[in-house]
């Protein structure tokens, strides 16, 4: 059977293209690996070709050392692909098929999926709920910044794109739906952004431009994002935000002098756990910061929507109650101005056909907002040490050359 190469975790800041095994449809022993998933049959599943798999932050809170990923794991959950083999149990997907994969794997069957909450599934990942391809803690589902990929529960999980040589022709944007445009979408949604809203984005990285790009598609009347990054600020720029710098201090005054009052309708954090702190402090990690000032710049009765990553166990975190993922939140002022704070994963599966649509007839282009840049597989690190570097690009692999150069 053909060979198959991927990108593994190597240790604090390394990765490396390693050869893997072609996968089968059996769960195989490895780093990562749950052992109670070890030797679990997966005939609803379907093997892909990898048509683009994307590097994701994500990925980089792992390959910088902050999480407890094992040496060797196959990094990848952002996956587009052709249907080269089908299980046994698989019924409507077919041989040649393309197709988005969404980045939580769920079963279709769980209380939990049933309701549309496919982020924690309840059974794909025997520690408890929730999955995700090449991710610590995650069940051990092999990565897919690889040739060849295995997805189980094809039929409920696999997003078919209806047209395969305009799939190709538009896969720059469909590769987006996997995670970060459906992710960032989640993020408005769930803070109530809609036509004439003042949205702030915490976060000019690749889901925070995704989140404002979701905010003009739902119709807010001002969009500000707020970053450290000149570059990533002036991507923002590019498509119609306004930008603060947080270098520069607090989201509050800098807000004010765009709008007029220091508070906007809906916050989306778009950051994470590896957080700074603002002004003179942006130089030093405080992973609160974001989730306190997002509280401050709200106004009352409005909601929060918390797509940045958050991880019970950071062993680079700055003290010890962070390792832990305790976090020295002003819940008071949240519990003052009555706010809603939603978080989790994506339930990806709720948007992507939504955003599909909106792909294929032209309504978004979210490659180009966030800047959407090609290279081959055997590149990935390289791709890995700018994109840690700061710069302004969401980097799509393209392992078995799908993708014009």
């Amino acid at each position: 059977m053909s060979g198959n190469s991927a990108v593994a975790y190597k240790g604090p800041g390394k990765v490396e293209v390693i050869d893997i095994d072609y996968p089968t449809f059996e769960l195989k022993d490895g780093p990562g690996v749950n052992p109670a998933n070890v030797g679990r049959k997966v005939p609803h599943g379907v093997i892909l070709k990898t048509v683009a798999t994307n590097i994701c932050g994500s990925d980089q809170h792992m390959v910088r050392g902050r999480t407890t990923a094992p040496i060797d794991l196959v990094l990848g959950h952002e996956i587009t692909g052709e249907v080269v083999e089908v299980g046994p149990d698989v019924e409507f997907i077919k041989v040649g098929d393309i197709v988005s994969v969404p980045f939580n794997i769920s079963c279709g069957r769980c209380r939990n999926c049933k309701e549309r909450k496919t982020g924690i599934c309840l059974n794909v990942n025997p520690d408890g709920y929730g999955s995700a391809y090449g991710y610590v803690d995650m069940g051990g589902w092999v990565g897919g910044q690889a040739n060849y990929v295995l997805v189980p529960y094809a039929d409920w999980n696999l997003l078919k794109f209806p047209d395969k040589d305009q799939a190709l022709e538009k896969i720059m944007d469909l590769t987006m739906l996997s995670d970060i445009f459906p992710t960032g979408f989640h993020g408005c949604v769930s803070a109530g952004v809609t036509v004439g809203s003042t949205v702030y984005i915490a976060g000019a990285g690749p889901v925070g431009l995704a989140a404002a790009t979701s905010a003009h598609l739902l119709g807010a009347s001002v969009v500000i994002v707020g970053d450290m990054n000149t570059q990533r600020l002036a991507q923002a720029a590019s498509f119609g935000c306004e930008t603060i710098d947080l270098t520069k201090g607090s989201p509050v005054e800098q807000i004010e002098q765009i709008l007029g009052s220091p508070t906007v309708d809906s916050a989306v954090d778009a950051v994470g756990f590896e957080a700074k702190g603002h002004g003179a402090d942006s130089s030093h990690e405080a992973p609160a910061t974001v989730l306190n000032s997002l509280m401050d710049v709200t106004n009352a009765g409005g909601s929060l929507g918390i797509v940045g990553l958050y991880v019970t166990g950071d062993p680079g975190a700055a003290d010890e109650a962070a390792k832990k993922g305790s976090l020295s939140l002003s819940l008071g002022t949240g519990w003052a101005k009555s706010l809603a704070f939603i978080t989790g994963q994506c339930p990806v599966m709720k948007y992507h056909r939504g955003l599909m649509n909106a792909i294929l007839h032209d309504k978004v282009h979210i490659s180009k907002n966030v800047n959407g840049t090609v290279i081959g597989l055997e590149d990935a690190p390289r791709g890995y040490a700018e994109f840690d570097a700061g710069a302004a690009t969401k980097y799509v692999l393209n392992p078995n050359a799908y993708i014009a150069a």
